[in-house]
């Protein structure tokens, strides 16, 4: 048997691009539909720590190489492992990784083209957004292997009517992107040729706003979908009177005044 290059051994885990204000961090294990192995966990969340602290990235893009965006976690890694502790670190490894994506300042759009599974559909559902191809195919089929999709579960029940989410976890099949779409999992679908141009147009009308607004909105919307009616509009009260004290608001009031595009300050 051939030892691996030096180019395999050396490839990033996690490849990242950044243009106008839009952060592409690409899975780059294609060759293996990029599984969620510790490894590939372990890359993912050095990038989005440094992204947390990044002003200059106004939007993130999380895309996979090759055909597919992710098959999940890594089974033949897990399988090595027999001991619960092992595993428990694993998932508690992943599930600081999902909540990262949603505590980022900066708005998170997936790109999906081919099968996102298990703990790769886990990935799309932590996004922000999430734009597929036409051909992506999203399951969570643990079941059929003797694992219930438990942790991806989370991510997909907070995205998808319960019974909708019940039958991907119950069945395992694959559903396409016509479903996912209307199922609520994705927000738009294109052919796979114009999937870039697509996740482009929606990062730019993104990118145009405000950073420091944004920030705050991304922030207040995750913590008051947890709470009670009542305690959710009390802290969405004091959030738009927060939001009213930033320089770009009052910036933004103007332009709408004077018809002119807002000069945004970030602050």
């Amino acid at each position: 048997m051939n030892a691996p290059s030096k180019t395999e051994v050396e490839a990033p885990y996690v490849l990242r691009e950044d243009k106008d204000g839009v952060a592409t961090l690409t899975l780059n294990r294609g060759d293996r539909m990029n599984p969620l192995s510790s490894a590939m966990l372990s890359a993912l969340q050095v990038e989005l720590d440094r992204l947390a602290k990044d002003t200059a990235a106004r939007v993130v893009v999380l895309a996979g190489a090759g055909k597919h965006f992710c098959a999940g976690h890594d089974l033949r890694e897990m399988r090595s492992h027999p001991d619960k502790a092992w595993q428990k670190a694993l998932f508690e490894q992943c599930s600081e990784t999902m909540l990262s994506l949603v505590h980022l300042p900066q708005p998170v759009i997936a790109r999906v083209q081919g099968v996102a599974v298990a703990a790769g559909c886990q990935l799309v559902s932590m996004c922000d957004l999430a734009v597929a191809g036409e051909a992506a195919q999203f399951a969570l089929p643990g079941i059929k292997s003797g694992i219930f999709c438990t942790t991806p579960g989370v991510g997909v029940a907070r995205n998808l009517a319960r019974k909708h989410a019940l039958e991907m976890l119950f069945t395992g099949d694959l559903i396409d992107a016509k479903t996912a779409l209307a199922w609520g999992l994705v927000n738009r679908v294109a052919p796979l040729a114009g999937l870039d141009a697509e996740v482009d147009k929606l990062a730019r009308k993104i990118v145009a706003h405000s950073g420091a607004v944004l920030s705050l909105g991304k922030g207040l919307f995750y913590e008051q979908v947890e709470k009670g009616l009542a305690d959710a509009y009390s802290l969405a009260s004091e959030g738009m009177a927060c939001n009213m004290m930033l320089e770009d608001a009052g910036e933004g009031i103007d332009a709408f005044i004077q018809k002119r595009r807002p000069d945004w300050r970030g602050r």
